[in-house]
């Protein structure tokens, strides 16, 4: 990994090592006042967290593993879904300015056509109604050349490109999308934020398979509601309505 900038557009922590980025953050933020979008990266993880308890493969100096934290508290607990779509547009247009076929797989994995290239990890706690701190720890796969784990389809933006890439450049530019979504956010305009989500969907387009709690089926994606429930149609035109984890992609 190259070394970190001087200027950096939000405060920047850079670190050699450490469990979980998103651990290092909790407990910073638990122990100090830390300004919004201050943004934790490391070098390593030893214990990298994903979706489900998943952990998250990166060979050290190789790829982009960081956490920053917003403090929302204008922001209802019932839309919370809304912080997701917006760091999820972030990471899907900044690696849409190196290659064709990104796109969002539904909550908010990131994708180069049926491989995964970015997971992310949003944990937010909550004061009332509203969301008091959000921190979203995020993986992206970028000079990695091989990957061991028994993932089933990992891809780096160096094995879509074939070429490396300056991770801190990347980052920068991410987080520069997430403050101007950010932004919109605390105005209130979500009008965008959401077409664009859906506009960015993984499988957007056609008849996949996918896989619930009664099995396999065949369906379309009509929309995802506010607060992040996925709605599909399936062949016989009957529409099915998931939340996170109740509805499994079949890859190819």
């Amino acid at each position: 990994m190259t070394p970190s900038p001087e200027i950096f557009p939000v405060p920047l922590i850079h670190i050699s090592e450490t469990n979980s980025t998103n651990n290092y953050l909790q407990t910073l933020c638990a122990r100090q006042k830390v300004g919004e979008l201050t943004t934790v990266v490391a070098d390593f993880q030893t214990s990298g967290r994903g979706q489900r308890g998943n952990s998250w493969e990166s060979e050290p100096l190789k790829n982009l593993l960081f956490s920053f934290v917003l403090f929302p508290v204008f922001w209802e607990a019932r839309c919370q879904f809304l912080i997701s779509q917006i760091i999820s547009l972030a990471i899907k247009e900044e690696l849409s300015t190196y290659t064709e076929d990104i796109s969002i797989k539904w909550p908010n994995d990131i994708y180069w056509k049926e491989k995964k290239i970015c997971g992310i990890l949003i944990e937010n706690d909550l004061m009332g109604r509203n969301i008091c701190q959000s921190i979203a720890g995020i993986g992206i796969n970028i000079n990695q050349e091989e990957f061991y784990s028994p993932a089933p389809n990992p891809v780096s933006l160096y094995q879509i490109t074939g070429k490396r890439h300056d991770v801190f450049k990347i980052l920068k530019n991410i987080m520069i999308r997430v403050q101007s979504y950010y932004a919109k956010l605390q105005k209130g305009d979500i009008t965008q934020i959401t077409n664009q989500y859906e506009k960015s969907l993984f499988r957007k387009e056609g008849m996949h398979r996918y896989k619930d709690i009664d099995g396999e089926f065949l369906a379309r994606i009509i929309c995802v509601e506010p607060e992040g429930r996925l709605i599909l149609e399936d062949e016989k035109q009957v529409r099915r309505a998931y939340m996170f984890k109740e509805v499994e992609y079949l890859l190819r």
